[in-house]
């Protein structure tokens, strides 16, 4: 009975292979797997705790490890268990390509996690207050690395599998000039994010205004930026428009210089037109957060006597800047009126030199 269970288990061919040897080389495949997963388990979690009392380089480590890919660990497994079994040559050296490509794919997972956190841990340390993971430079940054790896591992893998890489990495060259040209709105765009990284006219939650657009920075990418307005829509701009534009950053605004004018009217008493510059020096003197600069009567308007007054916001707070100017004008309002001051009011003068006949007659009946 055992002979003919054996004999059964030896003879039975499956493919040209005997049961036997299928179930060897599948046992041998389920073990390889086990212990993989199991060593890989004890590493990460002695890496752990490593971590705990280490510093970042520990840290990354353990996370890099987490990106182990249980379907490569099992195809790996199932490569060790076709290495039990009688297969021609041309199948061994196919599996020895298989090998190849299971090993880069995951190291090119290892490595796409370590740079992902290695990027992210740096510019989370240099990039300040303006500068994450959501600006141009972080995301350039890693698109760039990522880029480069998955082209290394791909070139590799197509190297060992008998790919003629000169003639491929050849034909990718006049491929790229033809996406190229077909793409240069997003090549611009991408070009424009990379200027915006590197010169860095705003950042993200910086204030800005972009001719008749105004809000603030929610995001910089590879080919917009995104803007959160005051009205609260989000408004999504081109980076090369942005480029090309006028950008007027408040964000690093540090004093507010503050330029208003006002007219008096040319009935306005000569003592009173001279006592103006003192009032509007002391109109601006008694706000605590501004800094009298200059106020003077400029010239002779065609309405009224125009005067032209400057300060200084100490704080660059747009609605400190209107409390003070409220304060100011509710100041000259007062003091203007004790001492006869009169604001200019636009007048529009009609002169008549003649009327027709038929009005004239109705004119004078009147």
């Amino acid at each position: 009975m055992n002979d003919r269970i054996i004999e059964l288990f030896t003879d039975t061919t499956l493919f040209g292979i005997s049961i036997l040897n299928l179930l060897l080389a599948l046992g041998v495949a389920t073990l390889t797997f086990v212990a993989a997963r199991a060593a890989i388990s004890f590493v990460q979690r002695r890496v752990r705790r490593w971590s705990a009392h280490d510093g970042a380089f520990s840290q990354v480590l353990a996370k890099v490890l987490d990106g182990t890919s249980n379907a490569l660990l099992l195809l790996a497994s199932l490569l060790v268990g076709l290495g039990m079994l009688d297969l021609p040559e041309r199948w061994l050296a196919r599996v020895g390509s298989l090998w190849f490509v299971v090993a880069a794919l995951q190291i090119g997972l290892w490595a796409n996690r370590a740079i992902a956190l290695g990027l992210r841990r740096y510019f989370a340390r240099h990039g300040g207050d303006g500068l994450n993971q959501g600006s141009a430079l972080a995301t350039l940054s890693a698109w760039g690395a990522r880029v480069l790896l998955w082209s290394v591992v791909v070139l590799a893998m197509l190297s060992n599998l008998g790919v003629n890489i000169t003639a491929f990495v050849a034909s990718l060259g006049v491929g790229g000039i033809a996406v190229a040209l077909a793409v240069q709105n997003i090549l611009g765009d991408l070009f424009a994010s990379l200027s915006i990284a590197v010169d860095k006219p705003f950042e993200v939650g910086d204030f800005i205004v972009v001719g008749p657009l105004a809000g603030t920075v929610e995001h910089v990418g590879l080919k917009t930026t995104r803007i959160r307005s005051l009205g609260g829509e989000q408004i999504v701009m081109a980076n090369a428009s942005m480029i090309s534009s006028t950008i007027q950053n408040y964000k690093r605004l540090q004093e507010r210089r503050i330029v208003f004018e006002f007219g008096l009217s040319y009935d306005t008493p000569t003592d009173a037109v001279k006592k103006a510059p003192g009032i509007i020096e002391e109109a601006i003197k008694a706000q605590g957060q501004a800094r009298f600069d200059r106020a003077h009567l400029r010239g002779f308007g065609k309405e009224a006597l125009e005067f032209e007054c400057v300060y200084i916001v100490k704080d660059p707070g747009y609605n400190l800047y209107m409390d003070i100017q409220q304060a100011i004008n509710f100041h000259l309002l007062e003091r203007f009126s004790r001492i006869g001051a009169k604001f200019a009011v636009p007048v529009r003068a009609i002169k008549v030199t003649a009327l027709p006949q038929e009005d004239m007659l109705r004119f004078k009946e009147a």
